[in-house]
């Protein structure tokens, strides 16, 4: 039975900055009761009369729609804009989603409990003690405060699920030392992208086009692997125009484009809403149209648009086509594929199973061979990894490569490491040396040409 009508008002709206955060404005007497009832269905309070809904698995319409029902309930008045009332009818998938089994509610559920986790991180309920690389994604252990219960978590954003659980954090300590001892960091990963932008729209109500435009930075020349990412988008578009045996034949809402060759055996594909560590490319090599991918590789969206273009050139090469997939590694191969960065003088060392190349100078970049995952044809694990910034286990960029990638792609992708240059903006803080720099930018690209044919929260 409904409450009796009290005295407070909320009007649901979409958030300004953000893509998907839903924000609520309270008025009234009782405002303070609404206030309570949307705190404990994930709003946060910016002000007096101000709250706001981000989450990582961008379902906030459909929450919100939920919190408007509940308060409909307590007899507390609501409002939900246009705007808003379109999210809410609105239909939208995830793109490449990995439990594709899942219905829409079920994806929700997962998504939900992913949320659950990220908030108790975040909050300080649930103690991260470490974190370590496992494939091409991130796993972590950690201890809840109030239970002492230990989990093994896999995953990251809406993806991420407790994977198993210790009575102990010594034993779950123990048991991931033992099942990543190699990559093992302590305390959490660094924050994702989508962390990062839902931290900003709990923050703030300001739209960017409120907000004053930053000054040009000027743009200095260095190693390929330290520039800037670039336009991706006009890469493709590109890659279009000098390809014309390749067709873009399928945009899923706004957020994938898929572009393949006339013979149905090379594809590409790109995430239009990835941004940093998300995988913005992938592309993948078949024996036939109908048959299992014979070799695949993947780039993180802050990978350089010059190695990218490297990469993507290299599949459409006629070269690349008739050599087909590696049938195995050997020594000399191997020693083919990187002699460009032993000419350029990278750091050659092994490390077990693996064997890695680093760049010579201030820059941290490098090339991982993994002997172990070469050696098993359908293994999760890629066999080659390229990485720029930071350490292999943080990168900045990196690309990912499965058993039986043809050699030339990587001996392409390995002599445009040692030798291409690209361009980066310089830091605020370094402009004093801009009479060392290239005032020049880079010449610009042409918008995007990618088609929607149905609508699509994009993910922020």
């Amino acid at each position: 039975m409904p409450h009796s009508p009290l005295d407070a008002h909320v009007r649901f709206d979409t958030h300004p900055a953000h893509s998907s955060a839903v924000t609520a404005t309270l008025t009234g007497t009782h405002q303070r009761t609404a206030q309570a009832l949307l705190a404990a269905r994930g709003f946060e309070t910016l002000d007096t009369h101000a709250m706001v809904l981000a989450r990582i698995d961008h379902e906030e319409p459909h929450w919100a729609d939920r919190a408007a029902q509940a308060l409909n309930a307590q007899g507390i008045t609501t409002e939900t804009t246009p705007s808003l009332r379109e999210a809410i009818a609105e239909e939208w998938t995830w793109a490449n989603y990995p439990m594709h089994w899942c219905t829409r509610a079920e994806i929700r559920e997962v998504s939900n409990e992913a949320q659950k986790i990220y908030d108790d991180i975040r909050h300080g309920r649930l103690i991260i003690h470490a974190h370590a690389e496992d494939g091409w994604t991130i796993v972590a252990v950690g201890t809840y405060r109030d239970s002492g219960k230990s989990v093994y978590l896999h995953g990251e954003n809406h993806l991420r699920q407790i994977a198993d659980t210790f009575d102990s954090p010594a034993q779950a300590i123990a048991a991931f030392e033992r099942a990543h001892g190699d990559s093992l960091r302590p305390g959490p990963a660094p924050m994702t992208e989508t962390e990062r932008q839902t931290t900003q729209a709990r923050a703030t109500l300001t739209s960017p086009d409120t907000m004053p435009a930053p000054a040009a930075l000027p743009v200095e020349s260095m190693p390929v692997y330290a520039a800037d990412p670039g336009d991706h988008e006009a890469i493709l578009n590109d890659f279009l125009t000098e390809n014309g045996d390749w067709e873009k034949y399928r945009t899923w809402g706004d957020n994938t484009t898929i572009v393949n060759h006339e013979s149905l055996t090379l594809r590409a594909l790109i995430d239009h809403d990835a941004e940093c560590r998300d995988m913005k490319w992938t592309i993948a090599a078949y024996e036939s149209p109908v048959s299992e991918r014979l070799w695949h590789a993947t780039a993180t969206a802050t990978t350089p648009v010059e190695i990218v273009r490297t990469l993507l050139n290299s599949l459409a090469s006629d070269y690349v086509r008739d050599a087909g997939p590696a049938t195995g590694v050997s020594e000399t191969e191997i020693a083919e594929a990187t002699r460009p960065l032993t000419d350029a003088g990278w750091k050659h060392t092994v490390e077990g199973r693996w064997i890695r190349w680093e760049a010579p100078g201030e820059d941290a970049a490098g090339v991982q061979f993994d002997a172990f995952a070469a050696q098993k044809p359908n293994s999760p694990l890629p066999t080659w990894t390229a990485w720029g910034g930071n350490t292999i286990h943080q990168p900045t960029w990196a690309l990912h490569f499965s058993p039986h990638t043809p050699a030339a792609v990587l001996q392409d992708l390995t002599c445009e490491l040692a030798e291409g240059q690209g361009r980066r903006k310089v830091p605020a803080a370094t402009t004093p040396r801009v009479a060392m720099l290239t005032p020049t930018p880079a010449p610009p690209r042409p918008a995007s040409a990618a088609v929607s044919t149905q609508t699509s929260w994009p993910r922020a």
